[in-house]
């Protein structure tokens, strides 16, 4: 199968699977890393079938949505398989989607290529600014959480069991991750984006805490 005709199937494929999904992990959320992962990966040069893939596949197995133990991408990997992908793209893919979650405040996440560096900063990227903020909301409904209780301080989650069984609200998930992608950015294109998304996202909570405290 020609690599064209396999990221039109994996597409179709994905945008059925996610099309109502609700906690901010939608087939839109999917379609918009996939398109900033390639504008992003022509300016750095990665291989941009392996970095299309990897964006497409990368929610498929995700812990949030599946409940599930393990890291590795099983589903995708099936999907890949069934797609006749070669076993050395199959194998870069896989990473990608492995390397790409966030896990805690201090836990480190490294990638393993370029490829993976780019789908991660594409992913962080959905994750600031306007929809990121759209996005956090959602998930925290979906999730049944408050939006803010101040008794609840934010925790800098030194492992990924502890940020993977958090139940905070929603705002301190700001602190908790939103806040701190701008500087855990891969490459120079996704740094640069990212600085508007940070300043929308300090410029929110000042305006979210100035009327939680009724101040204007």
């Amino acid at each position: 199968m020609e690599r064209v005709e396999i990221i039109q199937k994996t597409a179709v494929f994905m945008a059925r699977n996610f099309e109502s999904e609700g906690s901010g992990h939608d087939w839109f959320h999917i379609d918009r890393v996939r398109h900033s992962a390639l504008h992003i990966g022509h300016i750095e040069g990665s291989d941009l079938f392996i970095t299309e893939m990897g964006a497409l596949l990368h929610d498929l197995d995700d812990w949030k949505l599946t409940e599930t133990e393990s890291h590795f991408p099983a589903k995708a990997q099936k999907w890949l398989a069934d797609m006749g992908v070669e076993a050395e793209d199959t194998i870069l893919i896989l990473n990608i989607i492995e390397d790409v979650s966030y896990q805690g405040a201090g836990t480190e996440t490294p990638v393993r290529s370029l490829e993976a560096a780019v789908v991660q900063d594409a992913d962080r990227l959905d994750a600031m600014g306007a929809i990121g903020i759209a996005r956090t909301f959602a998930y925290g409904g979906y999730k049944s959480r408050l939006i803010y209780d101040p008794a609840v301080a934010p925790v800098m989650h030194a492992d990924f069991q502890s940020y993977k069984s958090s139940t905070a609200p929603t705002i301190n998930h700001f602190f908790e991750k939103l806040l701190l992608l701008k500087d855990r950015m891969n490459t120079a294109t996704a740094k640069s984006i990212a600085q508007q998304r940070h300043r929308f996202m300090e410029n929110y909570l000042e305006q979210f805490f100035n009327e939680w405290e009724a101040k204007k």
